[in-house]
């Protein structure tokens, strides 16, 4: 596990949310692949089974640079950028969630709106998540074991 000084901002904006998302019941994976030239920095698993993604943008090159964060949008419920607090956030496209962090912690600021997936698609993305999990305990329980492949 890398410390805090090897952690990219971006990296640490996603250990203050996981935390926060963790106080609503919900389970998280960094870097999941849901499709093939897409990678979330966040997806969470809510208990009814919800599936939220969450982007980290430290700064406006970040996000200005950053041009298929729309195509997750069919991978989700609902969708949420997540910023520090010094982030422009009038750059962040209306009908997307906010949450502010840091590397501690973090807040809702804004509820994304809710796109059901459909249940294909849920199913598909449960997977994805249980299969990333597994594979990330695995290279943590044996680190001389690369299972990069299935990442």
């Amino acid at each position: 596990m890398p410390d805090d000084l090897q952690m990219k901002p971006g990296q640490l904006l996603a250990r203050g949310v996981c935390r926060h998302l963790v106080s609503h019941d919900f389970v998280t994976v960094e870097e999941l692949t849901p499709a093939p030239g897409l990678r979330v920095d966040i997806m969470a698993l809510g208990p009814r089974g919800e599936v939220w993604i969450v982007e980290c943008k430290s700064c406006r090159t970040d996000f200005t640079s950053d041009g298929k964060w729309h195509n997750y949008l069919e991978w989700c419920d609902r969708y949420f950028w997540a910023v520090d607090e010094a982030f422009p956030t009038d750059l962040l496209p209306d009908g997307t969630g906010l949450i502010i962090a840091d590397q501690y912690d973090a807040e809702i600021i804004r509820m994304a709106p809710e796109t059901k997936l459909a249940g294909a698609r849920r199913k598909v993305m449960v997977q994805k998540f249980a299969r990333h999990a597994a594979l990330r305990w695995h290279a943590v329980r044996d680190p001389g074991f690369s299972v990069s492949w299935g990442l």
